[in-house]
């Protein structure tokens, strides 16, 4: 990520290569034959698809195929992939590997609609959708490939991981197994572009300004010229002098990005990102799923989370749904043998465990009807005791809901405050705004996810609390819910709440330790969110706070499964500013997307802990 443009860097690796694949292309041209075929959709369009098939004949083989609107490159026929499949697994068990242009992507004709609305009832050809086009290449695919089984998998990660999704509604009878990975769901409420309608300005622009540039008509990636160029040293800096959110488009955008236009457009949580989600699509289905995401992804943990919450509330029982979480950055499941991330040793290959015991097995059963398919509902890695659990259900069933509340001197405690009137004030100036990680990047990074929080609790516009030093393990499975009781001095505010795992203080520094780390009172971030203060009440119509006014800021994080180990401590900080992760807020009720630079103001914030206005964080424990 560092290197690369956000995601596209492993939305590409995960199209083209594994940190696990052969160093060349010898190993997939000795055992298959590529063929590179357009197939023709109902309405006409034609969507250039890229086919591997085993040379051993003597055998019928499933189809895997993964649909991107990241380039199946190589093209030309005699240029092969240097993997197949997400990981070597995959590719030595042996498959017919199907790689497809998105409809308006590189050599795919038609246009290209982000994240393009599921149409349930179509009527007429014309009316196509990711789901049709979906089906009518599984058609082509079972009724013209040499040698396969009539059988069809789907596997991608992050926007493939959408077209995972999307191959689900109005199936084809062909396709038998599906796996979203990390799959864009909701580009509002908690994937990639906006989490509880705040901007995640450092994604959304530097993906967009790229991935946003039209085509001129059918090409490869090397004859695009068109990507808009910028540079940041330091991406604080840069954000910050940028200025308010229409400044992007008169020094960058132009109106060259029609996708930016379409977010500036939309501040609130209308019709247009309504249709883009496709979970109320997600009924009656019928090929096994298993959806994978890691739990410190920094772009689609919420998609993963959500998109197996609703297969499984909108299926019958008898659907086969799984979930797999696991202590992962974006796509780290299929890169590297997911041991180590950022300062953290999991103590075991998370990653090459779930390609062997899930995936692998999966798709086999599924696709070739070998093995025993032995899979739980949910197989999840609780971090901090560092192991994996089963559940029957998720979250899970032996599980008992707790509150942690804020009391004066940054305590933070199980039992309820008694004291009457009590809070903290601070003031939060958008003008300098909390940054989101310590030190200095060029870009965003993934490990800010689980990083140490030392630095963010040592300015004053930081909340701390923290608990006793635990007695006793604390495991923490499914939700995580923010309640704060609040007043601001002006009509509109941001809160930041994080979760956070505080070491002791004699904890040792890990060995060897090539980044000089201090482990002793490190403050690992399991999980932190952002909610738009006006948003409180609804999503579709904001409010303005009334200065002065105690106000409930209610929301969900995202879910965890992590460990308190005794001798630990629990901490909470509350925040207004994640920059620039997040766009600043300026503190006034308006839209901010047409906000100027003269709107940006201070506030004085209160978080109240009181008998009467308990500030609280609802936290689920396994027993």
């Amino acid at each position: 990520m560092k290197k690369l443009l956000l995601f596209i860097g492993v939305a590409l690796w995960c199209n083209f290569a594994s940190a696990q694949s052969a160093p060349d292309t010898a190993y997939i041209r000795d055992h298959y034959t590529k063929m590179e075929k357009y197939i023709t959709m109902r309405d006409g369009k034609k969507l250039f698809t890229s086919i591997y098939l085993p040379k051993d004949q003597s055998k019928k083989y499933p189809i895997l195929m993964t649909r991107t609107p990241y380039t199946v490159a190589p093209y030309g026929e005699n240029n092969y992939k240097k993997s197949l499949g997400q990981n070597s697994l995959l590719e030595k068990e042996g498959f017919i590997f199907v790689y497809q242009d998105v409809r308006g992507k590189w050599m795919s004709e038609g246009d290209f609609v982000d994240v393009r609305p599921n149409i349930d009832n179509k009527k007429g050809k014309t009316q196509i959708d990711e789901s049709s086009d979906t089906y009518d290449t599984i058609d082509w695919l079972i009724k013209n490939l040499p040698n396969n089984n009539g059988k069809v998998g789907i596997e991608g990660i992050s926007y493939p991981g959408f077209y995972s999704t999307a191959s689900l509604p109005n199936a084809h009878p062909a396709l038998k197994a599906v796996s979203p990975q990390a799959p864009v769901t909701d580009w509002f409420i908690g994937d990639d572009f906006h989490h509880n309608g705040v901007l995640f300005l450092m994604d959304a622009f530097s993906f967009i300004s790229s991935f946003g540039v039209p085509r001129p008509m059918p090409i490869t990636p090397a004859q695009f010229k068109n990507g808009i160029k910028f540079s940041a040293a330091d991406n604080y800096k840069f954000y910050l002098n940028m200025g308010a959110l229409p400044n992007y488009k008169t020094h960058y955008m132009g109106d060259s990005v029609q996708f930016w236009n379409n977010m500036m457009a939309h501040p609130n949580y209308d019709k247009f990102w309504q249709d883009m989600n496709i979970r109320p699509h997600l009924k009656n289905i019928t090929p096994a799923t298993m959806t994978v995401g890691g739990f410190f992804d920094a772009e689609d943990c919420f998609g993963a989370l959500h998109v197996f919450e609703a297969l499984e509330k909108q299926n019958p029982a008898t659907h086969k749904n799984m979930l797999v979480m696991g202590p992962w950055f974006h796509g780290g499941w299929e890169r590297g043998d997911g041991q180590f991330f950022g300062d953290q040793n999991f103590g075991s290959k998370t990653s090459a465990w779930f390609q062997e015991n899930l995936e692998l097995p999966f798709f086999k059963y599924y696709l070739k009807g070998e093995g025993e398919l032995d899979l739980p509902k949910a197989t999840i890695f609780i971090s901090g005791s560092n192991e994996w659990k089963k559940f029957s259900k998720w979250p899970p069933e032996n599980t008992t809901e707790k509150t942690l509340y804020f009391h004066a001197d940054g305590k933070l405690s199980f039992d309820a405050p008694t004291s009457s009137e009590n809070f903290d004030e601070y003031v939060s100036d958008p003008n300098s705004p909390i940054p989101y990680q310590d030190g200095i990047q060029s870009r965003r990074t993934r490990e800010y996810m689980l990083d140490d929080q030392r630095f963010a609790g040592r300015r004053p516009d930081v909340k701390v609390y923290q608990t006793d030093t635990l007695t006793n393990d604390i495991t923490l499975t499914g939700p995580v819910v923010a309640d704060l009781l609040t007043s601001i001095s002006s009509t509109d505010a941001d809160y930041v709440v994080k979760l956070i795992d505080v070491f002791p203080d004699n904890y040792p520094a890990p060995v060897p330790n090539p980044k000089n780390v201090i482990m002793s009172g490190y403050e690992m971030l399991v999980r932190g969110e952002i909610f738009r203060g006006k948003f409180r009440n609804s999503f579709e119509k904001p409010e303005p706070f009334v200065p002065g006014k105690v106000t409930e800021i209610k929301y969900n994080l995202p879910d965890v499964a992590h460990t308190f180990r005794k001798g630990h401590r629990i901490m909470i900080q509350v925040q207004n500013s994640w920059f620039p992760l997040a766009d600043r807020n300026p503190q006034k009720f308006e839209d901010i997307n047409q906000a100027k630079d003269s709107d940006f103001q201070k506030a004085t914030i209160r978080i109240y802990h009181d008998a009467q206005n308990k500030s609280s964080v609802k936290v689920t424990v396994l027993q």
